[in-house]
């Protein structure tokens, strides 16, 4: 038997375009926004943070990696907790739980129902539908949100853990350090202005009018876009401007009188709520550096380095006069602002300057922002595709894959690091494994065994047993290669009985998903015991009760939903 014929199983592709999939929804901002959304909606209740924390990971969770979905939140979690002033450990675990479930909403939700519906097709069965699943998965979800709200008292007590120190400066510190408060103005470029039609070099701003452009805000039909602003930048009506005022005692009233400048509302100290599109970092100048001595005007900084400096700070205090003018000296630090990827690019650049710190909200950053429409976009088309049956699910996610490449949601580089090649060479190992025991007849001696076992009793037992062995091979290898060595078993076991095989399937996928019991039944449990402070037994107390109720759950509605 060919060990590599699992490369040619159209679930292989399907698997890693959907990791393509998810990263086209990571880097265009739409799986942090939604986590945005439960901080908005959900406030500082515990209670209510957790029941909104798990419907928004589940959600996302059924149309990408369950992996990816925990890296993102991760950061979004601890934020939360620290401005509810909630230990992380109260809601990391939910965090794992609402994750591992997010695989029983969809087919597309994580591999192994694409391995049991696999399995399905090559016996000559109908496979499960796109939402087959969510009758499943959204009852144990509501289940499990009861569960946890419960089960929190288990957990960390509040003040038991304090976060460590960060070991970044966040956006609020450098705005109080170097006092950039009320310095920032967002101002729309009236019809009739005397700016409109002109170039910033024409305008020269910074030395007519003691103000800086960091960014430039223009709105098309169907989107808006951050401009960088150069020299040759002509302004258009409408535009929105965003203004830095370096210079005291700027009378920002007659500017805005002067140019026919329409002021705007701001919603965050110093631009933060623009945080994805305007970086700010700490530089200093090192020995030898060529800008010693010289200005930031004499260096043509802003030219040289497409950033502004806002601020500049000797030893411990920040400097209060004209900074665009000031000499440098040695040791100086400078706080710009700019693209993140001119400071992206600054980090490769020691010569003259050295990057001292970046603050921690770079976590945030995601590199194609403006592109969210067109990922969800995509999204609904794919899954529309994949509910309607018109094409094989495989060609609706390579279009969709195809589409991302096309509106830039992705690049290759992006789209070969989003495929976890482990999972898929794991995968491809493990399928000509599970036929070999087929064709020897290895699947059914384990069909038999189990038979004898429980006898010809009620299948709703059997359906137990199944649910208990996959469950209990999932402590000990990963839940794909699970799913594929159970599943030949199951549907040898309804072919004994002479029963639907259907049952039999789901209950396999089902319990594939339930890797509560440890942390190392899933890589979901792995990410979240540093920032949960989780030991060994926590998972333990928690995911086991838990997996003995969704086994419950699911012996209960299998049969119902899908009838033996």
């Amino acid at each position: 038997m060919n060990p590599l014929a699992g490369l040619s199983d159209p679930n292989i592709v399907l698997i890693a375009t959907l990791f393509v999939l998810g990263e086209g929804l990571v880097r265009t901002g739409v799986a942090q926004r939604l986590g945005d959304l439960v901080i908005r909606y959900a406030g500082r209740n515990e209670a209510r943070l957790i029941a909104v924390l798990m419907v928004a990971v589940a959600g996302i969770g059924s149309v990408m990696s369950s992996t990816g979905v925990v890296a993102i939140f991760i950061p979004i979690v601890l934020r939360i907790a620290r401005n509810a002033k909630i230990a992380a450990g109260r809601l990391m675990m939910p965090l794992s739980v609402a994750a591992l479930i997010s695989g029983m909403m969809t087919l597309v939700a994580t591999p192994p129902n694409l391995v049991v519906h696999g399995e399905l097709v090559r016996r000559g069965h109908e496979g499960f539908s796109f939402f087959a699943f969510a009758p499943f998965g959204i009852p144990i979800l509501a289940l499990a949100i009861i569960y946890m709200l419960f089960a929190r008292r288990w957990l960390i007590k509040d003040g038991e853990v304090t976060e460590a120190a960060q070991q970044r400066p966040r956006w609020q510190q450098w705005v109080d350090e170097y006092a950039l408060a009320n310095r920032e103005h967002r101002l729309r470029i009236a019809a009739g202005s005397p700016v409109a039609g002109q170039t910033l070099e024409q305008l020269n701003l910074r030395a007519t009018s003691g103000v800086n452009v960091i960014a430039i805000e223009r709105s098309s039909r169907f989107s808006r876009e951050m401009i960088r602003p150069m020299a040759q930048t002509r302004l258009e009506v409408g535009d929105v401007l965003f203004l830095d005022v370096f210079e005291p005692g700027v009378d920002m009233e007659d500017v805005r009188r002067r140019f026919a400048l329409t002021p705007l509302s701001l919603a965050g100290n110093y631009f933060a709520d623009n945080l994805r599109e305007i970086g700010m970092a700490e530089l200093m100048v090192p020995t030898g550096s060529g800008l010693i001595g010289k200005s930031v005007v004499d260096a043509r900084f802003r030219t040289e380095h497409d950033l502004a400096v806002i601020g500049l700070k000797r030893g411990q205090s920040a400097f209060q006069g004209s900074i665009p003018h000031e000499p440098l000296k040695l040791g100086d630090t400078l706080l710009v602002v700019g693209p993140w990827r001119a400071i992206r690019k600054l980090q490769t650049n020691h010569r003259d300057l050295m990057v001292l710190n970046l603050p921690s909200e770079l976590d945030d950053v995601v590199p194609a922002p403006t592109r969210a429409p067109h990922a969800l976009a995509v999204l609904a088309l794919v899954v529309g595709l994949m509910v309607s049956g018109v094409i094989p699910n495989v060609q609706a996610v390579l279009i969709g894959c195809l589409l991302l490449g096309l509106f830039r949601c992705v690049d290759m580089d992006s789209a070969y690091r989003s495929i976890h090649w482990q999972s898929l060479i794991l995968i491809v190992g493990m399928m000509p494994f599970s036929l070999a025991l087929q064709k020897t007849g290895g699947v059914d001696l384990a069909a038999d065994a189990l038979l004898q076992a429980v006898g010809q009793a009620d299948p709703r037992l059997m359906l137990a047993t199944l649910f208990a062995l996959t469950a209990v091979f999932g402590l000990f290898i990963s839940n794909t290669a699970t799913a594929i060595l159970m599943a030949p078993v199951a549907l040898a076991i309804a072919e004994s009985l002479g029963v639907s095989p259907y049952p039999f399937a789901m209950t396999v996928a089902l319990a594939a998903s339930t890797a509560f019991m440890t942390p190392v039944s899933s890589p979901v449990n792995i990410l979240v015991v540093g920032p949960g402070n989780y030991s060994f037994w926590d998972f333990v107390r928690i995911g086991a009760p838990f997996a003995l109720v969704v086994m419950l759950a699911t012996v209960i509605m299998v049969p119902l939903v899908l009838p033996f």
